[in-house]
This record gives structure tokens, C-alpha cells and sequence, in this order.
């Protein structure tokens, strides 16, 4: 992990390490910088396409779950309406979309996030406390199939860093 005093300096020792061809890595700045999200290559997620076919599920669900109820489980002509009068299905309908895609985003962020990890290796560096006043971290993962520690540390030292630490698990 190298530590840097200066942001544009992460951000070019970032893009460094992406055309060196290093893809497991991760930043740690004490305000979030817009400019890391290219310089690592991080993929957008698919999130959304999760929470839409949440939504979808419960919307499908929600409407059904009347539909039984009206039609077929215990039917009821009122006025000589139609059983599926789908108009006053809206509202629950609406209401299950919008639940079923808020659970769905939540558990889609807590295992898009790697969670519950309530311990990083990174939380044993002394100096990591820094990120969350005035440093900025660089960390190139073990997991990085390019990764080689001794060549990597050697990479690492070349971008200037104003201090290299080894994370050890």
C-alpha cells in the first residue's frame, strides 16, 4: 500500500497501476474524488438490473396476490363490476414494486460491498488512521493475478509514494 501527500498524486499512481496492468486495487482518500472511479477501472455494477427485477417480482406479486384474492379465492359482485377490476389493484401494486425493490437494493449493496467484513487487513497499518485526515492510499491487492510482491513493491516505490507499507492478513 502506498501513501501519498497529495491527491493528483493518487490519481496518476492509479492510472499507473491500471496500465501496468494491475485491475485488484482500491483508493482510500479522506473526501471522495470523482477522478478514482476511471483511474482504477471500476466496473459499474449490476445493482440496478437486480433492484429492477426486484421491483418487477414484487409488482407481479403484489397484483397477483390480489388477483387470487378477488378472483378466484373468494369472488364477490358488488355493483355488477368485474372481479378483476385491475384500477384498485394500483395502489398495492405500487406499494410492492417500491418494497420489493428497497429490500432487493439493500441486500444487493450488503453482497455488493463484500459484507459483513467487520475487519480490513489495511486497519493493521499504523499510518492508515491518516486517510481519514490528509493522506491518500493506493492499494494494490495480493489477489491481483499480476500481483508479485517483490516486483509489485518495486512498481509501487517507483510512483513516488512519501511512504510503502505490506499488509499482511
Amino acid at each position: 500500500m502506498a501513501e501519498f501527500d497529495e491527491p493528483q498524486m493518487l490519481v496518476s499512481a492509479a492510472k499507473s497501476a491500471r496500465d501496468a496492468g494491475y485491475r485488484h486495487m482500491d483508493a482510500f482518500t479522506p473526501f471522495p474524488m470523482e477522478e478514482l472511479t476511471d483511474a482504477l477501472a471500476i466496473r459499474h455494477s449490476r445493482l440496478s438490473l437486480f433492484v429492477l427485477c426486484c421491483g418487477i417480482t414484487g409488482g407481479l406479486l403484489g397484483f397477483f396476490m390480489q388477483y387470487f384474492a378477488s378472483v378466484v379465492d373468494y369472488p364477490l359482485n358488488i355493483g355488477g363490476r368485474p372481479l378483476n377490476s385491475w384500477p384498485q389493484f394500483i395502489p398495492i401494486t405500487f406499494e410492492m414494486t417500491i418494497l420489493f425493490s428497497a429490500v432487493g437494493a439493500v441486500i444487493g449493496m450488503i453482497f455488493r460491498n463484500g459484507l459483513p467484513r467487520p475487519v480490513h487487513p489495511v486497519f493493521n497499518v499504523d499510518r492508515f488512521e491518516l486517510a481519514t485526515r490528509d493522506k491518500f492510499f493506493l492499494l494494490i491487492e495480493a489477489t491481483d493475478p499480476k500481483f508479485e510482491r517483490s516486483a509489485t513493491e518495486q512498481f509501487l516505490r517507483a510512483l513516488g509514494p512519501a511512504h510503502l507499507s505490506v499488509v499482511d492478513h
